[in-house]
């Protein structure tokens, strides 16, 4: 049985929406986090080493960091055809984008609510909200969803960001539509359910 240690509201809800969307048999256990108005707090049963959420365990097994659970609930259930798996020509891009959100699409969002994206040597680094949109744009462009035809992962783990908050994503119609149909699907109505995290 795989557990998920789950804070509602949080980036653990887009794991709960895998996990409705892979019809994977799991427990959700609700912990408390550190949140940014200053409320909550470590909690002493998150089995995460920052005490952040999500963290999967399985058989024993500690998983953390979003990316990588996406990457290891895909594999781990490869049926549901979600993550193209070794061999699979979209395998490249899935990784990609599993890489490319946590590596540039947060931190860009992160500097941006900071204020540090003047900073030249992080705009270097990591380019900026303007090469992070055309990236996003583009690929919707050839769409519906990031990796084309095929719903995956990425689109859970991207979306859910701009469902949570609409500017984090590209302004226009290409994403609001592609949120649409994001917001459409039975298993984000099934994890709203167990969570409430995530808008309709």
């Amino acid at each position: 049985m795989l557990t998920l240690y789950h804070a509602p509201q949080s980036r653990s809800s887009r794991i709960v929406w895998l996990l409705e969307e892979l019809e994977a048999p799991y427990e959700l256990k609700t912990i408390n986090i550190s949140r940014m108005d200053g409320s909550g707090g470590a909690d002493p049963a998150n089995p995460h080493p920052d005490k952040k959420a999500p963290a999967l365990v399985d058989d024993g097994a500690l998983v953390t960091e979003s990316a990588a659970i996406c990457l290891y609930l895909t594999d781990k259930f490869p049926a549901k055809g979600i993550g193209p798996v070794v061999g699979d020509k979209l395998r490249g891009p899935y990784l990609t984008w599993l890489a490319y959100n946590a590596g540039v699409i947060e931190v860009v969002m992160h500097m941006e609510f900071g204020g540090l994206l003047e900073n030249d040597m992080l705009r270097r680094t990591f380019r900026g909200r303007d090469e992070v949109d055309a990236r996003i744009l583009a690929a919707l462009a050839a769409g519906p969803y990031l990796l084309g035809e095929r719903f995956s992962a990425v689109d859970a783990l991207i979306g859910s960001t701009g469902m949570w908050m609409r500017q984090m994503m590209p302004k226009g119609k290409v994403v609001d539509d592609y949120l649409a149909r994001l917001a459409a699907r039975p298993a984000l109505a099934r994890a709203n359910a167990k969570d409430g995290a995530i808008p309709k």
